[in-house]
Parts: C-alpha cells; structure tokens; sequence
C-alpha cells in the first residue's frame, strides 16, 4: 500500500553536503542502489527542514502540523523497468514530532527517531543541532552568502541546484525486511541560494565505521526558504 499523499510548506530547508570516496559509498549503500557520482565522488549529507501545515492532501491548512526534522541522505541511481532512475536513499531521520515518530514507517515513509533539537535563526545566521535518544548528533553554524565554495565538486550553485532537484525520489529502508518505502517531493517553486559554513558536526558522518577517515569531505551547503510542496507516496521497492 502506497504511503497517502501528504502537503504542506517546508518553512526552512538547509542541505549539508558532503563528498564521498566512491567505494566507501558503494560498501555502505543496499542493493538495488548505486551511487550517483559527481567527478569520481559520492555524494551524501544530512537534509534540516522545518515544515509547516503538514497534512494529507485536500484537508484544510488549519489542521496541519509543524516539526523539526533531519534526514541523512546518500545520491543513488537504480533499475527500474529496464530504465535508471535517480533520488536519495535516507538510512536515517530523526524528528522533534512525537506524531512524526510514531507515524515513521506508517503514513511517513522509514522509522524516525525522536530527538531534541535546538534552532536559532536571525540575520541571515543559521544555529541547528539535535540529538537522539540513542545519541546520534548533528550541529551546523552557518551563514547567507553569495560566495559558492571553490573545492567544491560542482561549478557553481546553478550546477548544484539542478543536481539535488533531481534528487526528489527518495527511499528509506523498512526495519527487518528487504523492503524500502519510497516518497517523490513535489515543490511549485524550486530555489536554493548558498550557505557559508563556519562550523558542521554529524556523529553519523564521522563515525569512522562507516566513513573512514579521509573518504569523506564537506562540500557545500544549501538553503531553501518558504516552499509549497507535496509529497506523493511510492510503490515500496525490494532488494533483490
């Protein structure tokens, strides 16, 4: 059964972005997927948005909800029908919503575990961190600019930008089954502007386990304000 379709307004959305040794990627990935490189690079990072009148699609904005939340995501391609298709494959969310976390896996696709997260937002100055219950964290400082990060692996923000729109399929693993669910973002205003990063930290990203020292690097950082959306749900997908 598909996940109902589910609208609302992402009120803050920034896009950590970090760039992978492509085996590392592929050792830590499922299969069917694979990842989408850029320049011999996986790319992963961590997605901070805050949304707003979340509800299912046709009832009124007065009863939606709003919640902090955080997906870790990892640029994937896979075979579908004979085709490839490209979006995200999300390992982990974590969310500030008791209703997000109990309806993780059930009306939102993947488990979302409960944390705490602290915001502080003003002048164009972003301070966001979270913690979970089982200790996962996540800090980042940053600011509004118009300077795009020169080591990046893409170009320009324009470069970047249109790779992340197309990342608007994701998929996020059913606990103890060989199953993914899968949700396809629908915005009517894609715009993204640059993020200068003075301090970022992700216990998940850094733990050496999974990342070994020196396979992963900060790349860039995005930011979305103020976007109508809608997310569709997906045919859950098997491994084969």
């Amino acid at each position: 059964m598909k996940i109902p379709a589910i609208q609302g307004i992402i009120d803050r959305r920034i896009l950590i972005n970090y760039n992978v040794d492509e085996q590392t990627i592929r050792n830590f990935l499922p299969s069917p997927f694979e990842p989408k490189l850029v320049n011999g690079k996986g790319v992963a990072g961590i997605c901070l948005i805050r949304l707003k009148e979340i509800r299912p699609s046709g009832l009124p904005r007065q009863l939606g909800i709003s919640s902090e939340n955080g997906a870790h995501r990892i640029a994937v391609t896979w075979k579908e029908n004979g085709s490839t298709k490209e979006g995200v494959y999300i390992p982990r969310r974590d969310t500030n919503s008791f209703l997000n976390s109990w309806a993780g896996g059930r009306i939102f696709p993947g488990v979302h575990h409960l944390a705490e997260f602290n915001v502080n937002e003003s002048n164009g100055n972003y301070q966001v961190a979270f913690k979970s219950k089982d200790g996962t964290s996540l800090s980042i400082e940053a600011e509004e600019s118009e300077l795009w990060n020169e080591q990046s692996l893409f170009e320009d923000l324009a470069c970047a930008s249109e790779f992340f729109e197309k990342g608007s399929v994701g998929f996020s693993p059913i606990p103890r089954t060989n199953q993914f669910q899968g949700l396809e973002l629908k915005v009517e205003n894609w715009k993204v502007s640059t993020l200068k990063v003075r301090s970022v930290q992700s216990s998940f990203f850094e733990n050496e386990q999974l990342f070994p020292k020196g396979t992963l690097k900060f790349d860039n950082a995005l930011l979305m304000r103020n976007i109508t959306h809608k997310w569709n749900g997906l045919s859950k997908m098997k491994s084969p």
